[in-house]
């Protein structure tokens, strides 16, 4: 079966492992081709993603795959529009000890989070048609702040900034996620500086 590099992405929805192109050189080529000319970017090691299919990972599939997964960190921080970074990867929060079936495409990143993380701040909404679990816009802020050496300095100014910029804002619910969460002092020294 002979499939061309563009019927192997769209097979796997905008993604191809290298393994599917292995011993095929011409297809090898012109995947070195696409990656530098800035039609594929590299996800990790032997996973690529094809730049037109960036706006159809389908979050609601992942929810249904994981039913106690609930869209987090920056894919929450991409629905609310509160960051401008794209990650190619689906960011899913996981109560701790439990091991989801997911599919091959996308890829996910997990958080296993304990009862007291996971818990607060769940709720469900309509995206592109499908339902998804996703945390409230406070609660994606505080995870901002709680992972901010994680995901760096720059990330975390600009969530905040766009969070401090929407008018439906709830200013006592971020702070009451923030005591819950013990980020309570660094969550008030960063809003003290940005407001």
């Amino acid at each position: 079966m002979n499939n061309t590099l563009n019927e192997l992405f769209e097979q796997n929805k905008g993604y191809l492992h290298s393994a599917s192109i292995r011993g095929k050189r011409s297809l090898y080529y012109e995947l070195n081709n696409w990656i530098e000319a800035g039609k594929v970017v590299q996800v990790k090691r032997g996973l690529y993603r094809h730049v037109d299919y960036a706006e159809e990972v389908s979050w609601g599939e992942i929810c249904r795959s994981a039913t106690q997964g609930v869209l987090c960190m920056f894919s929450a921080w991409q629905f609310y529009q509160l960051t401008s970074t794209v990650s190619p990867e689906v960011h899913l929060a996981i109560p701790v000890r439990k091991k989801p079936v997911l599919p091959d495409f996308p890829p996910v990143q997990m958080y296993f989070w304990s009862a007291g993380f996971y818990d607060i701040g769940i709720t469900e909404t309509e995206f592109n048609g499908e339902k998804i679990k996703l945390y409230d816009l406070e609660k994606s802020v505080c995870d901002a702040v709680r992972y901010r050496n994680k995901i760096g300095v720059e990330v975390l100014n600009e969530v905040l900034r766009n969070y401090l910029k929407r008018k439906d804002r709830n200013l006592d619910k971020l702070m009451k996620y923030a005591v819950q969460l013990r980020i309570s002092k660094t969550m008030q020294n960063y809003i003290q500086l940005l407001l």
